[in-house]
């Protein structure tokens, strides 16, 4: 089961971060507090063939966080491949899951891309991706975790996981002891507190206490409400294990304190706007005082956008104070092949050197992610990067059931939610109004066999930490 796995794998990342803690690994890439983003050399690598057609693919990634390092990677299998493979690699900042959905509808998808624990599963579904069974080699079969769901789907693999991310409050301790808030927010009335209060010791400085990327409110509430509902007991995107049922109501007091927040001004002025690397600019120079976010934080403020405040992470508060769930341990896939490539074989020669050791160990030791991958947690080393403690795992993480996926009639959750953040209105009939909505869709996705759930009277959300 995932749940098992993740919790073998956050033990042993736990038992090597211990033991590693404080040493130098001069022998790995990135060792030194001064080494560059430059990636290391796959195993077996070799100067490449220089005459003959090049045969190009193109890969596709949403994430920013180590956009630099895996260009570096990419640039290094584009120079030492002996195929003439050409890999070209595109970063799309904005609305990745609906350009994923353009491109395939108009017979443009990539050949290589990026896919995650809520989207993984919907590809396999619309066919954009081909099962890798066939590939892996023997080694690979050995070294990576089967995780149903999560990497294998119906019987057949489609991904291997990379890394695994916890998510946290990251906040200013300049500007925490600047209000005199002795500790991090456990509840959600602390935080809009806390807020509030570096918004009167710091607005002078242009210096608010909370923000998040809304932007895009799927990636800010995905990594605030979803996590904050979740270890408060229930279900991150708004579906209820017990009942089988989409119930929304856990998410009402956790909107009303980010409205709260909006309405005293504790939030950063035009933050419906803010990207979040724009987000993560500003809380380097010190004109933020929390926000919630990914375990890629501490790669970010050390190679991105050098922090020059004081800062650390602390565990995600709960409505109340109270853990009654776990904190999500989000993972268990990286990339995967197109169905629709017409290079295939090329593609995963690509896949097969991004998955090599050193790529991998190098990409947890930078602190981009921490690995998955039992093999490779048991040798890297604890990555030396300041804030990185406040994101290692505890007993409250751990992975949560998937949740069934469905296509609404009408406005999503989050962006209802965003929309009555900033203009108000009736949130009890904003609720009903999802879970009927939710719920009309998960039934019909249910006759048409496009769904298989049932209720889980006995699910325990308390259960799923290592306690």
């Amino acid at each position: 089961m995932y749940k098992k796995l993740g919790t073998i794998v956050l033990s042993s990342f736990l038992a090597v971060s211990l033991a590693a803690c404080g040493s130098t690994n001069n022998n790995s890439p990135g060792a030194e507090s001064g080494a560059s983003n430059k990636p290391a050399e796959s195993e077996g690598a070799t100067t490449p063939a220089k005459s003959g057609k090049k045969t190009k693919i193109v890969y596709w990634t949403g994430d920013r966080h180590d956009m630099d390092y895996i260009k570096g990677v990419v640039q290094s299998f584009n120079d030492t491949n002996t195929d003439n493979i050409e890999v070209e690699m595109v970063v799309k900042t904005d609305d990745y899951d609906q350009a994923i959905d353009l491109a395939f509808s108009s017979g443009q998808g990539p050949d290589v891309f990026r896919v995650k624990e809520n989207t993984i599963k919907t590809y396999v579904t619309k066919g954009y991706l081909a099962p890798i069974d066939a590939m892996l080699t023997d080694k690979m079969k050995e070294q990576f975790p089967v995780i149903q769901d999560f990497n294998q789907i119906d019987g057949k693999m489609y991904s291997l996981p990379n890394y695994g991310s916890t998510l946290r409050l990251v906040y200013n301790k300049d500007l925490f002891a600047k209000a005199g808030i002795a500790a991090p927010p456990t509840s959600l009335a602390e935080m809009v507190d806390a807020a509030k209060k570096i918004t009167a010791v710091g607005k002078a400085e242009g210096a608010y206490g909370f923000a998040q990327n809304f932007k895009n409110a799927d990636s800010a509430f995905g990594r605030s409400a979803r996590v904050i509902a979740e270890v408060s007991g229930y279900g991150g995107f708004g579906y209820d294990f017990k009942t089988g049922k989409y119930d929304f109501a856990g998410f009402k007091d956790i909107i009303q304190s980010f409205k709260q927040m909006y309405d005293d001004g504790s939030t950063l002025p035009g933050m419906e706007s803010l990207d979040i690397d724009p987000l993560r600019a500003q809380f380097a120079e010190g004109k933020l005082g929390m926000y919630l976010s990914f375990s890629s934080e501490p790669g970010v403020y050390k190679n991105q956008f050098p922090a020059k405040i004081d800062w650390a992470a602390a565990p995600v508060p709960t409505i109340d104070g109270t853990v009654k769930g776990a904190s999500s341990f989000l993972g268990g896939q990286w990339l995967a092949l197109s169905s629709s490539s017409k290079n295939q074989e090329a593609s995963w020669k690509f896949m097969e050197y991004m998955y090599g050791d050193e790529i991998l160990k190098t990409y947890h030791e930078k602190g981009f992610g921490i690995s998955m991958v039992p093999s490779i947690s048991a040798v890297a080393a604890k990555p030396d990067i300041n804030g990185i403690d406040g994101f290692l795992p505890s007993d409250n993480d751990a992975t949560w059931p998937l949740s069934p996926a469905v296509t609404i009639e009408g406005i999503k959750y989050n962006d209802a939610f965003f929309k009555y953040m900033l203009g108000g209105g009736d949130l009890d009939a904003i609720i009903q109004d999802l879970n009927t909505r939710y719920n009309a869709a998960l039934d019909k996705a249910i006759a048409s066999g496009d769904v298989t759930t049932a209720a889980k009277p006995d699910f325990d959300p308390t259960k799923l930490g290592a306690k």
